[in-house]
Protein backbone atom coordinates (compact mmCIF):
# COMPACT_ATOMS: atom_id res chain seq x y z
CA UNK A 1 0.00 0.00 0.00
CA UNK A 2 1.86 3.24 -1.30
CA UNK A 3 0.91 6.41 1.35
CA UNK A 4 2.45 9.45 1.94
CA UNK A 5 1.97 11.11 5.62
CA UNK A 6 1.55 14.61 5.69
CA UNK A 7 0.42 17.45 7.64
CA UNK A 8 -2.93 19.00 6.68
CA UNK A 9 -2.98 22.12 5.15
CA UNK A 10 -5.71 24.90 5.29
CA UNK A 11 -7.49 23.91 2.05
CA UNK A 12 -7.72 20.23 2.90
CA UNK A 13 -10.94 21.62 5.24
CA UNK A 14 -13.38 19.26 3.69
CA UNK A 15 -11.21 16.10 3.51
CA UNK A 16 -10.73 16.83 7.37
CA UNK A 17 -14.47 16.92 7.31
CA UNK A 18 -15.37 13.72 5.75
CA UNK A 19 -12.42 11.99 7.68
CA UNK A 20 -13.82 12.93 10.34
CA UNK A 21 -17.53 11.96 9.95
CA UNK A 22 -16.01 8.47 8.70
CA UNK A 23 -14.15 8.23 11.78
CA UNK A 24 -17.47 8.87 13.76
CA UNK A 25 -19.62 6.16 11.62
CA UNK A 26 -16.96 3.69 12.58
CA UNK A 27 -18.04 0.77 15.43
CA UNK A 28 -16.27 1.46 17.89
CA UNK A 29 -16.33 5.26 17.65
CA UNK A 30 -18.33 5.84 21.16
CA UNK A 31 -15.70 4.32 22.72
CA UNK A 32 -13.08 6.46 20.84
CA UNK A 33 -14.18 9.60 20.14
CA UNK A 34 -16.20 12.59 22.31
CA UNK A 35 -18.50 13.51 19.84
CA UNK A 36 -21.16 11.89 17.34
CA UNK A 37 -21.66 12.20 14.10
CA UNK A 38 -24.63 13.78 14.59
CA UNK A 39 -23.00 16.39 16.45
CA UNK A 40 -19.80 17.06 13.94
CA UNK A 41 -22.42 16.63 10.53
CA UNK A 42 -23.99 19.52 12.06
CA UNK A 43 -20.97 21.99 12.68
CA UNK A 44 -20.66 24.53 9.84
CA UNK A 45 -18.33 24.62 7.16
CA UNK A 46 -16.80 27.61 8.88
CA UNK A 47 -15.67 25.21 11.87
CA UNK A 48 -14.18 22.70 9.75
CA UNK A 49 -12.16 25.20 7.94
CA UNK A 50 -10.71 27.01 11.25
CA UNK A 51 -10.06 23.57 12.14
CA UNK A 52 -8.06 22.68 9.30
CA UNK A 53 -6.24 26.25 9.43
CA UNK A 54 -5.49 25.67 13.15
CA UNK A 55 -4.05 22.09 12.60
CA UNK A 56 -2.38 23.08 9.33
CA UNK A 57 -0.60 26.05 11.57
CA UNK A 58 1.09 23.84 14.24
CA UNK A 59 1.56 25.95 16.78
CA UNK A 60 -0.76 24.89 19.00
CA UNK A 61 -1.92 21.30 16.92
CA UNK A 62 -0.82 19.66 14.26
CA UNK A 63 -2.72 16.91 12.19
CA UNK A 64 -1.25 14.12 9.93
CA UNK A 65 -2.90 12.29 7.18
CA UNK A 66 -2.00 8.77 5.56
CA UNK A 67 -2.76 9.72 1.89
CA UNK A 68 -2.75 6.93 -0.90
CA UNK A 69 -0.94 7.08 -3.70
CA UNK A 70 -5.09 8.30 -5.60
CA UNK A 71 -5.44 11.21 -2.79
CA UNK A 72 -7.90 9.45 -0.81
CA UNK A 73 -7.06 9.66 3.00
CA UNK A 74 -6.01 6.54 4.82
CA UNK A 75 -6.08 7.30 8.50
CA UNK A 76 -5.16 10.91 11.01
CA UNK A 77 -3.89 11.60 13.68
CA UNK A 78 -3.74 15.00 15.60
CA UNK A 79 -2.02 16.30 18.20
CA UNK A 80 -2.64 19.04 21.08
CA UNK A 81 0.00 21.17 22.65
CA UNK A 82 -0.29 21.11 26.50
CA UNK A 83 1.80 24.07 28.78
CA UNK A 84 2.53 23.64 32.08
CA UNK A 85 0.48 25.35 34.61
CA UNK A 86 -2.91 25.71 32.02
CA UNK A 87 -5.53 23.60 32.58
CA UNK A 88 -6.47 21.34 29.55
CA UNK A 89 -9.39 19.83 28.31
CA UNK A 90 -9.42 17.31 30.80
CA UNK A 91 -9.44 19.81 34.00
CA UNK A 92 -6.03 18.48 34.79
CA UNK A 93 -2.85 20.96 34.48
CA UNK A 94 0.75 19.77 33.38
CA UNK A 95 3.65 20.22 35.24
CA UNK A 96 5.70 19.76 32.10
CA UNK A 97 5.66 20.48 28.49
CA UNK A 98 3.59 18.03 26.71
CA UNK A 99 1.58 17.29 23.57
CA UNK A 100 -1.59 15.34 23.24
CA UNK A 101 -2.70 12.35 20.85
CA UNK A 102 -6.10 12.80 19.80
CA UNK A 103 -8.20 11.90 17.22
CA UNK A 104 -6.76 8.46 15.94
CA UNK A 105 -8.63 6.88 12.90
CA UNK A 106 -7.11 4.52 10.51
CA UNK A 107 -9.99 3.35 8.13
CA UNK A 108 -10.71 -0.60 8.19
CA UNK A 109 -8.72 -1.16 5.11
CA UNK A 110 -5.64 0.20 6.37
CA UNK A 111 -5.34 -1.74 9.71
CA UNK A 112 -3.06 -4.02 10.63
CA UNK A 113 -0.53 -2.86 7.92
CA UNK A 114 1.69 -0.52 10.27
CA UNK A 115 0.28 2.91 8.71
CA UNK A 116 -1.49 3.88 12.19
CA UNK A 117 2.45 3.29 14.00
CA UNK A 118 3.66 5.47 10.57
CA UNK A 119 1.13 8.12 11.98
CA UNK A 120 1.93 8.34 15.64
CA UNK A 121 5.55 7.94 14.07
CA UNK A 122 4.66 11.63 12.52
CA UNK A 123 3.04 12.56 16.02
CA UNK A 124 5.62 12.39 18.02
CA UNK A 125 8.31 13.51 15.65
CA UNK A 126 6.81 16.86 15.56
CA UNK A 127 6.29 16.77 18.93
CA UNK A 128 10.20 16.24 20.06
CA UNK A 129 11.26 18.67 17.96
CA UNK A 130 9.02 21.57 19.23
CA UNK A 131 11.06 23.98 21.27
CA UNK A 132 8.77 26.80 22.50
CA UNK A 133 8.23 24.89 25.14
CA UNK A 134 10.17 21.46 24.44
CA UNK A 135 7.77 18.94 25.19
CA UNK A 136 8.61 16.09 28.00
CA UNK A 137 5.95 13.59 27.83
CA UNK A 138 3.70 12.45 25.07
CA UNK A 139 0.37 11.33 26.40
CA UNK A 140 -3.72 10.44 25.28
CA UNK A 141 -6.24 8.78 26.61
CA UNK A 142 -8.16 5.62 25.66
CA UNK A 143 -11.77 4.18 26.67
CA UNK A 144 -11.21 1.07 29.12
CA UNK A 145 -12.87 -1.48 26.89
CA UNK A 146 -11.15 0.26 24.04
CA UNK A 147 -8.15 -2.79 24.57
CA UNK A 148 -7.58 -2.76 20.28
CA UNK A 149 -6.43 0.93 20.71
CA UNK A 150 -4.73 0.34 23.78
CA UNK A 151 -2.30 -2.31 22.36
CA UNK A 152 -2.06 -0.41 19.34
CA UNK A 153 -0.81 2.35 21.48
CA UNK A 154 1.70 -0.07 23.65
CA UNK A 155 3.18 -0.95 20.00
CA UNK A 156 4.33 2.26 19.75
CA UNK A 157 5.65 2.83 23.41
CA UNK A 158 2.85 4.15 25.44
CA UNK A 159 2.45 3.00 28.75
CA UNK A 160 -0.44 3.35 31.33
CA UNK A 161 0.16 6.31 34.26
CA UNK A 162 -2.44 5.28 36.46
CA UNK A 163 -4.43 8.08 36.00
CA UNK A 164 -7.76 7.94 34.42
CA UNK A 165 -11.02 10.42 34.38
CA UNK A 166 -14.32 9.75 33.91
CA UNK A 167 -16.09 9.11 30.72
CA UNK A 168 -18.41 11.82 29.38
CA UNK A 169 -21.98 10.73 29.91
CA UNK A 170 -21.02 7.19 31.41
CA UNK A 171 -19.37 8.41 34.97
CA UNK A 172 -18.97 4.71 36.26
CA UNK A 173 -16.39 4.05 32.75
CA UNK A 174 -12.95 5.81 32.43
CA UNK A 175 -10.55 6.74 30.02
CA UNK A 176 -7.06 5.67 31.10
CA UNK A 177 -3.87 8.05 30.79
CA UNK A 178 -1.20 6.37 28.35
CA UNK A 179 2.03 8.59 27.98
CA UNK A 180 5.41 8.37 26.48
CA UNK A 181 8.18 10.60 27.94
CA UNK A 182 11.04 11.94 26.20
CA UNK A 183 13.72 9.40 25.85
Amino acid sequence: MKHTIRSVRQEDWALVRALRLDALRDPVAHLAFLDTYEQAAALPDEFWQGRAAGAAEGKTARQFVAEAADGHWLGTVTVLVERPGVETFFGDVPGVPQTHVVGVFVRPEARGTGLAEELFQAALGWSWSLTEPPVERVRLFVHEDNTRAEALYGKVGFKRTGHSVPVAGQPTRNDNELALLRG
